[in-house]
């Protein structure tokens, strides 16, 4: 079995308990979210159907709803007490008024509940790095889209909490936290699955904390908890938690602990077809007959 083989269940419930409190600890994501939204000014295309992928509570919903009021917003995520918040804030008036212009989907994006061909813009923040087959969940997104339609994301790379990693290196064998792919393999994915034009780039993105319960409870407070097969299955003992903050104060700088996060952002769209229905490659040219 794949040590990192993500525990679907397991993921659900997290999210599931951690719905209530997420807006307060998602600090992260919310700024990620942001810096794609920036990204978005750049995009002429203005869609009538909107997928978020991985919606959460709904933040990244409602900015996409405000910046394409026009367009059909649907919510997907795994979790549905994620949902139930999400639509639980959602504005009166738009409760009253724009109802049927919001839909809420409770469903894992490695299989999407849609036709083909039915969405312009799917937009995913933060969620990819929850599948296990990413290559499929890419081929996926380019089943929904519609033609010259745009996928836009945000994902975790390799680098991504390389201190705790590192930390529990000697602690025990367990998986303690998630394998990221890397930015280029992404790239190389999404071609592979029909996508043109990918645009990828990465930064590093560190957060701060003042002891290491802290650095856990974040992670905690946002449903990421370690879902991979290779976990742990029971309660770590006391002598484990003191090597893995032994371990972990190696990397106290400036009288606080940080915590890494390498994050791709990626878009890409969807070309037509250049092969007809019997075989035929569309050959176009620069010339008119």
């Amino acid at each position: 079995m794949d040590d990192y083989l993500i525990d679907k269940r397991q993921v659900r419930m997290a999210f599931n308990r951690a719905a209530n409190g997420y807006d307060t600890a998602a600090v992260l994501q919310r700024e990620v979210c942001s810096r794609m939204l920036e990204r978005l000014d750049y995009i002429k295309q203005k869609p009538t159907s909107v997928l978020d992928v991985g919606s959460g509570t709904g933040w990244g919903t409602r900015q996409l709803s405000q910046r394409y009021p026009a367009a059909h917003l649907l919510a997907l995520d795994m979790a549905i007490s994620m949902l139930n918040v999400s639509r639980s804030r959602l504005s009166w008036w738009r409760k009253l008024f724009d109802s049927g212009k919001h839909s809420y989907i409770c469903a894992d994006v490695e299989a999407l509940p849609l036709t083909a061909n039915s969405i312009e813009l799917v937009w995913s923040n933060l969620t990819l790095q929850w599948c296990n087959d990413l290559p499929a969940t890419l081929s996926e997104l380019h089943r929904v889209l519609k033609v010259e339609g745009l996928v836009m994301f945000s994902t975790f790379g390799p680098d991504t909490l390389k201190e705790l990693r590192s930390a529990f290196h000697s602690v025990d064998d367990h998986r303690h936290v998630n394998r990221f792919a890397d930015m280029h393999d992404i790239g190389d994915m999404l071609k592979a699955n029909g996508f043109a034009a990918p645009v990828m780039d990465m930064e590093i993105i560190t957060l701060t904390y003042d002891n290491l319960k802290a650095v856990m409870q974040d992670l905690r407070d946002i449903g990421a908890h370690n879902a991979t097969a290779g976990r742990g299955h029971g309660m770590m003992g006391k002598a484990a938690w003191l090597a893995l903050q032994e371990n972990y104060e190696r990397f106290r700088q400036n009288g606080k602990l940080p915590a890494t996060f390498e994050v791709i952002y990626g878009h890409a769209w969807k070309p037509k077809s250049k092969v007809t229905k019997d075989g035929a490659h569309i050959i176009q040219t620069p010339f008119k007959l």
